[in-house]
């Protein structure tokens, strides 16, 4: 069993063509990603019981992704994104997050779990973020552990508070992704590979094992303590970028799970990962957010899809450190 932990909310989306509501959230994008690619996953977030919430619902029920919260009585969480010309998506928030009583559920929610993937607001938001960071200490022993910082300006303004809510969660992480832009922003002046490589030692060998970085159109780079990868972004029509390092991070955690590496017992080969594996895990996750930018919204492939696309294994692209 998987499970990602974290927001869901609806995405209105304002194009100059019109407005349109999607289902959103970036861990629920995840969980849904994780679905769509035939993994058995559950979505622990919270969500009302009004008309966007039965959609929010609606959409977990049609990927089979499984649900052990029922909604409750606060509004559903709401993202408006505006589409420039170019596909790219700008946001802003209303938002409720918060897991009261979670704590007292975990043993069994979390029973059976090896791998907890979380990120984005549900990780910087108070009071839910502090709910995540005990899951996720209670997690830890068991599964293996992911995180996207998935970085919002907009709602958490206050770069320090940001920086450190970020590094506590890396330490416990054994997978994490960033976007250059979330690095850009978390360490001003800083190569984001150069901070990249900081996070991988952060949290000692309970630490991370993989560090990814995506660049959108230059392609996503990794890092492990056996070597450096890099390979490139498939070109596409580009739709709009709404939901793609989600559907990044899904596939990403899918080559992990595939090779059989989840699971706290798994963690030492996990931090053995040589590059070329890493190299084709990149290649797999990137053609998977190639397909979601190239239709709107936060759509992500199934697993029939990226397989039609022949995904490589290896090939070029492994740079080792020295």
């Amino acid at each position: 069993m998987l499970t990602v932990i974290g927001e869901a909310l609806v995405d209105v989306v304002q194009r100059s063509s019109g407005v349109d509501a999607h289902v959103g959230g970036s861990p629920l994008n995840v969980a849904v990603g994780l679905a769509r690619l035939d993994h058995a996953v559950q979505f622990i977030g919270r969500f009302g019981k009004d008309a966007y919430g039965e959609s929010i619902a609606a959409h977990l029920r049609s990927s089979s992704v499984m649900v052990p919260l029922p909604p409750d009585e606060r509004p559903t969480s709401v993202a408006t994104a505006l589409i420039d010309d170019d596909g790219a998506a700008s946001y802003t928030f209303d938002l409720a997050w918060e897991l009261p009583g979670l704590a007292a559920r975990l043993p069994l929610m979390l029973q059976g779990t090896s791998l907890l993937h979380t990120g984005s607001i549900a990780t910087m938001l108070e009071p839910g973020a502090s709910e995540v960071l005990s899951a996720v200490e209670h997690a830890h022993p068991n599964a293996t552990v992911s995180f996207d910082p998935n970085c919002r300006p907009s709602i958490i303004g206050d770069r320090d508070y940001a920086r450190t809510q970020v590094e506590r969660f890396v330490a416990l992480a054994d997978v994490v992704k960033a976007s250059d832009e979330d690095l850009e922003w978390l360490y001003p002046g800083v190569d984001v590979l150069e901070s990249a490589r900081r996070w991988l030692a952060l949290g000692g060998s309970g630490g991370p094992a993989v560090v990814v970085v995506t660049r959108g159109a230059d392609g996503p780079w990794g890092v492990t303590a056996e070597g450096e990868v890099q390979v490139d972004a498939p070109k596409v029509e580009v739709a709009d970028t709404v939901g793609a390092g989600d559907s990044f991070m899904a596939a990403l955690l899918s080559g992990i799970v595939d090779r059989g590496l989840a699971g706290a017992q798994n963690r030492e080969e996990l931090h053995a990962l040589p590059a070329e594996m890493l190299e084709g895990i990149l290649n797999h996750a990137a053609r998977a957010a190639a397909i979601t930018v190239s239709r709107p919204g936060a759509n992500p492939p199934t697993r029939a899809e990226l397989n039609a696309l022949g995904v490589p294994e290896s090939g070029a692209g492994v740079e080792r450190q020295p």
